[in-house]
């Protein structure tokens, strides 16, 4: 069964940056698109970004297109989000999710989560 876990979660200053990693086990890496999803205090989940089964394409949500990079490893079974300038909206829970085959960037796509890791950003 496929599994995800996420670290790299913290307390971070705003404007700073950070870096969470997600790491795959259960599949075969390479067939299934990824995606960072994120649930601030009080609020729905939504999408960071999603990227797909080769690491070429990658969609950004507006809220952090111009400050976020994704990039996977096929060899190591990982991802990675790198957010930077960090502002308090920044605040969540972040989520690793991953689903065998087609791309998508909805939430209800993807049928395996990991348990999340917290970023709390102070002012």
């Amino acid at each position: 069964q496929v599994q995800l876990v996420e670290s790299g979660g913290g307390l971070v200053q705003a404007g700073g940056s950070l870096k969470l990693y997600c790491i795959f086990s259960g599949g075969t890496f390479s067939t299934y698109t990824m995606g960072w999803f994120r649930q601030p205090p009080g609020e729905v989940r939504e999408l960071v970004v999603a990227i797909s089964r080769n690491g070429i394409y990658k969609s950004y949500a507006d809220s952090v297109r111009g400050r976020s990079t994704v990039s996977r490893d096929n060899a190591k079974n990982t991802v990675s989000l790198q957010i930077r300038r960090l502002r308090s909206e920044d605040t969540a829970v972040y989520y690793c999710a991953s689903i065998e085959g087609p791309f998508t960037t909805k939430a209800e796509g993807y049928p395996y989560w990991g348990q999340g890791t917290r970023v709390t950003v102070s002012p």
